[in-house]
């Protein structure tokens, strides 16, 4: 190994640890403005007030989300040229971030706020689907009555839940046992999102663990990756949740082997196996039944959490187009969970799922285009120019048809990842309405994909997305500095870096194994071939 690979896996190990750190500690400081103000309800969730500043929060936490990105992509470098650390170590660390973040009040985001209020809607008698947080709140019921509603958004107060029946069903069980208490429900919300991270590490682990070099490439883009930490453990939400039966489902379609004669593999059989993990002939004809049945079981339980995770479905049907009975058997295993969820959930619940508006999130990057084209200037959930979600829609499908055709298929015997990442990233590069959080959708599955520049188009992705919601409440105008910084980093900083992302992504596909090269690519110097396009 040479002195440059370890400096930098030094450095990755002191830059993660102390990103790590601070996000705890802003954390533990109780109420700021990226830890909203809930009312004490015993020792759970814990926090020390300090009264840190507006200015003092957002610098600390850009800072530690810099410094954390910094070290994931000096940690991949160094693992790409060789650095093999024990793993123990690293999973000892990730586990014990988890376990302190879980303790800490939600941190950067007030979405779990908004969980509590469905879980305690349905825990009342209602549906969470018709009665909104404000209506919760002027019911007199005690949680509503906590809810700091000068400190969230009015776009969600006033809004029905658009989660699914499983969500619902796991905060209707975090209300009932936190009680008559907001911040103990919050606390129980964070505990299961926690325990469905964990779990991810776990799978990845246990996948990975023939190949040392992958397995560490994982757990950096995943467990002890402070961005995915902040997002997901300290923010409490939902899509780690979601992400956990997504994964496994997607990576339990599994390609069968066919022997030859006396066990062997040889002749046409040998060559059409090679065939099919080369992505020559479609993998979906060697998928056995009862993995598609597993598969489509599983992602509708995530479909079920999150109804964007039916892209892991489209790709399982991806991966089975040219089996009958497999896909037969991954609708099966599909419909067996979500058509019975959304009856047992009711009318209401299928309304908002039909009826839901995309929208768009203040820092997309079409406001590059129609900010300076046709001079539009507000950007938000409630402010849409017209047509921009269609136009996105349509960008969406021409990319994902692209990614769907001219993703390289690296991940031999399991045929569903390539296509589930490649529609992933171009929902997640493409559409308008994005949160950082959303990106556990394509990291899971990249951690099983191997190593190319895309680790770094994801995570500078992922960074800029992160220090947009930095602050969980609407700050104050003052400093007018760091006002304008804030202005600034939504309106075109982040934009621009989701632009280039996509344009990224479109070159990697249109280009060949020109665009997948990195520094950590095979010794050969040499990638799959990509898919054909058919």
């Amino acid at each position: 190994m040479t002195p440059a690979t370890r400096l930098a896996g030094w450095f990755a190990v002191a830059a993660i640890a102390a990103a790590i750190l601070m996000m705890i500690i802003l954390s533990a400081a109780g109420p700021s403005v990226t830890v909203p103000v809930l009312p004490r309800a015993g020792r759970l969730p814990w926090w020390h007030g300090l009264h840190l500043t507006t200015t003092f929060v957002t610098v600390s936490l850009w800072a530690a989300m810099a410094l954390g990105g910094a070290g994931v992509l000096a940690g991949l470098a160094a693992v790409g040229r060789g650095a093999r650390p024990p793993v123990r170590p690293v999973l000892a660390a990730a586990f014990l971030a988890v376990t302190a973040l879980t303790v800490l009040p939600s941190a950067g985001s007030t979405d779990s706020i908004s969980y509590a209020a469905s879980g305690r809607t349905a825990v009342t008698g209602h549906s969470p689907y018709v009665m909104t947080p404000r209506q919760l709140q002027q019911s007199g019921d005690p949680v509503g009555r906590q809810i700091p509603s000068a400190q969230i958004p009015s776009s969600w107060m006033n809004a029905v839940s658009v989660y699914g029946p499983v969500a619902t069903a796991a905060e209707w069980g975090a209300a009932e046992l936190g009680g008559a208490s907001l911040a103990r429900i919050t606390f129980w919300l964070k505990l299961e999102e926690a325990l469905a991270f964990g779990a991810v590490i776990v799978a990845l682990d246990r996948l990975l663990r023939a190949s040392p070099g992958m397995r560490l490439r994982a757990h950096l883009l995943w467990s002890v990756n402070p961005l995915l930490l902040w997002e997901i453990v300290a923010g409490g939400h939902i899509d780690g949740l979601a992400v956990v039966f997504g994964l496994i489902g997607v990576a339990a379609l599994r390609s069968r082997s066919v022997p030859g004669e006396n066990g062997s593999r040889s002749g046409p059989e040998s060559a059409s196996i090679v065939r099919a993990a080369a992505g020559i002939v479609p993998a979906a004809s060697l998928v056995p039944a009862g993995g598609a049945f597993l598969a489509g079981l599983l992602i509708g339980v995530s479909t079920a959490i999150k109804v964007e995770y039916a892209l892991f479905g489209l790709a399982v049907a991806w991966a089975c187009r040219r089996s009958v009975q497999a896909l037969a058997a991954a609708a099966a295993g599909f419909a067996v969970v979500a058509v019975p969820a959304y009856l047992a959930a009711g009318t209401p619940a299928i309304k908002v799922l039909v009826t839901r508006s995309g929208g768009i999130t203040w820092d997309t990057m079409y406001q590059l285009f129609w900010r300076p084209v046709l001079g539009y200037r507000h950007f938000s959930v409630s402010s849409v120019p017209p047509h921009l979600v269609l136009i996105s829609y349509l960008l969406f499908a021409a990319v994902a048809l692209l990614a769907l055709a001219r993703f390289p298929d690296r991940v031999p015997g399991r045929p569903a990842v390539a296509p589930a990442l490649a529609l992933s990233l171009a929902w997640l590069f493409v559409t308008g309405f994005q949160r950082p959080w959303y990106d556990v959708m394509a990291i899971s599955l990249l951690a099983l994909y191997p190593a190319s520049w895309l680790d770094w188009v994801v995570l500078v992705r992922l960074l800029a997305g992160a220090t947009v919601y930095a602050q969980a409440i609407q700050g104050p105008a003052e400093p007018h500095w760091l006002y304008d910084i804030v202005q600034f980093d939504g309106m075109w900083l982040t934009p621009a870096v989701r632009l280039l992302a996509a344009v990224a992504l479109v070159w990697f596909c249109i280009s060949g194994r020109r665009g997948w090269r990195s520094q950590s690519a095979p010794s050969s110097g040499r990638l799959p071939e990509l898919l054909p396009m058919n």
